[in-house]
């Protein structure tokens, strides 16, 4: 099965509809390179569309799989009907990308039909791994990277920050979808809980509890740093782009504290654009009060 221009057209449209952030990032690529991964970005984005916009949780059971068995007959050398389908093929076999990231990415929207919470940091990360660091780890088979022994877990702490950025970003969003994903153990340490939050009771230990999750993603964003020295050319201009869009959106985060549990926070598009391009020109800058911020959770104080 060979993919068309007209498929990876497809997967540009679907990208362009989105409003993604990435958007931006991805046209910096070379042609190729931008093809393969808006190819990536359309196969995540529909198994996310499949599991949000189904009217109930079966119906996304039975679509998500028959998305699945598409993709892997396809890549077993059968035809496909879907061009999103074809050109994430075409993309695996050109840039040698590992197919059980596709499958994890799978099971990782999957999880989300049967876990509307998780008890441990671990657990989240679990799932982590699977919806983000997938992502990002075949992103940069895409895109060329060196030393495997460094590399992959670089990748891994990128698409964990992402993705620990997404989840404190979004918490109301997902709590009207009735997920939370800010893990027990973390209400716990806050001295709140979920109840609190699905009830409006935000009081002060909620900026504690906003205090861990900063903490934690500000040690990812730290780790994924390392991938700057370890991509090709093209591959570092597009991670600097990226980091720099979600470094800005993760201090938006951590600039609202507890607001994050009652608003959206998203920072302005002239500060987001001024922030990618210093990344781009400058290269990633962890966040400055990590190491601050980590002293405090263990010792129980807030900042």
């Amino acid at each position: 099965m060979t993919a068309s221009m007209a498929d990876h057209e497809a997967c540009a449209d679907v990208l362009h509809r989105s409003g993604s952030s990435f958007t931006l990032p991805i046209r910096l690529l070379p042609a190729a390179k931008r093809r393969g991964t808006t190819a990536l970005y359309a196969f995540c984005r529909r198994a996310d569309d499949i599991v949000d916009d189904a009217a109930d949780p079966g119906g996304a059971r039975g679509l998500l799989d028959a998305f699945g068995a598409d993709l892997r007959g396809a890549l077993a050398g059968g035809a496909s009907a879907d061009p999103v389908i074809r050109a994430v093929v075409d993309t695996v076999r050109r840039f040698a990308v590992p197919v059980n990231y596709l499958h994890d990415i799978l099971d990782g929207v999957r999880m989300d039909l049967d876990h509307g919470t998780y008890d441990t940091f671990p657990d989240l990360e679990h799932y982590c791994r699977r919806v983000a660091s997938a992502v990002g780890l075949a992103a940069i088979h895409i895109w060329g990277f060196r030393s495997p022994a460094e590399a992959l877990p670089a990748a891994h702490a990128c698409g964990l920050a992402f993705q620990l950025t997404n989840i404190l970003r979004d918490v109301p969003e997902d709590l009207s979808r009735d997920r939370v994903y800010l893990p027990r153990d973390d209400f716990r340490s806050a001295g709140c809980s979920l109840d609190d939050l699905r009830g409006g009771r935000i009081g002060p230990e909620f900026e504690r509890l906003a205090v861990l999750g900063v903490a934690r993603a500000a040690d990812c964003y730290r780790r994924a740093a390392a991938l700057d020295r370890l991509l090709s050319t093209d591959g570092r201009i597009v991670f600097r782009a990226m980091y720099g869009v979600y470094g800005e959106l993760f201090a938006a985060v951590r600039a609202a504290g507890a607001r994050i549990f009652t608003e959206r926070v998203r920072p302005g598009r002239g500060p987001l654009i001024a922030a990618t391009l210093a990344t781009v020109v400058l290269g990633p800058r962890p966040p400055r009060d990590a190491g601050r911020r980590r002293s405090a959770v263990a010792g129980g104080r807030v900042p």
